[in-house]
């Protein structure tokens, strides 16, 4: 692992974990082509604190196995539709713009040497905007209606339509990340590929890991429980 320190360049930093160029992004600090910086040199060509950045990075980082710590089947339905949205659906509406980004940024630096990152770029756009037309579906109706089940569940409506709707468009995210997965060859850089190359393929399989765990929260937990509630106050 690289050392973390002032005089490290940003390009060593983001080869050693390319999931740092989220911050360097939001930070607004070249990761590609100002890679050949050291952390100071950049810090100081923006006015910030490097110390500060290193301290931000590290924290980062050490609470990582934090984000696996909350067990969803022990969480109330509603507690559940919190921690989903304000866990992977805040995750996915950050990374969504910023992959769409790169992966149009990359195909067009790249794309006559590597034809497949202009398919790339084609089914990420169709997954983004499924996820994100998902999202809003999710919020506005079957998580809504997912909380009152839990206030009375006598008076909820039915969710057997909207559940399975969310579990069709759940498969076909599946499938356009399977895709990817396949067409990125596993997520794998060409040999001398750059540093926004890296960020994308790394934001690629983080989406994947992200967008497998999200799915599995609602399909295998939530939307059970949610269904075997509704029959329950129903049939009884």
């Amino acid at each position: 692992m690289t050392q973390l320190t002032p005089q490290t360049t940003i390009g060593e930093l983001v080869v050693a974990r390319p999931d740092r160029s989220r911050l360097f992004s939001k930070l607004g600090i070249d990761y590609c082509c100002g890679g050949k910086l050291t952390l100071a040199e950049a810090a100081q060509k923006k006015g910030l604190d490097a110390a500060s950045i290193l301290a931000t990075l590290q924290a980062i980082e050490s609470l990582e196995p934090a984000s696996h710590s909350v067990n969803p089947s022990e969480l109330s339905l509603t507690e559940l539709v919190d921690h989903i949205v304000g866990t992977h659906h805040a995750f996915l509406k950050e990374e969504l713009p910023r992959l769409a980004f790169l992966t149009k940024k990359v195909a067009a630096v790249h794309g006559d040497q590597h034809p497949w990152l202009r398919e790339v770029h084609t089914v990420y756009l169709g997954l983004a905007e499924e996820l994100t037309s998902h999202l809003q579906k999710e919020e506005v109706i079957l998580f809504p209606a997912i909380r009152n089940l839990e206030k009375n569940a006598a008076a909820s409506a039915d969710l057997s339509a909207p559940v399975a709707m969310m579990e069709h468009e759940h498969a076909e995210a599946g499938a356009a990340l399977a895709r990817l997965r396949e067409l990125t060859h596993d997520f794998t850089p060409p040999q001398n590929a750059c540093n926004s190359f890296r960020a994308m393929l790394d934001g690629l399989q983080h989406l994947e890991s992200d967008t497998h765990e999200h799915i599995s929260k609602e399909n295998n937990i939530l939307f059970p429980r949610a269904i075997k509630q509704f029959k329950g106050a129903h049939h009884a």
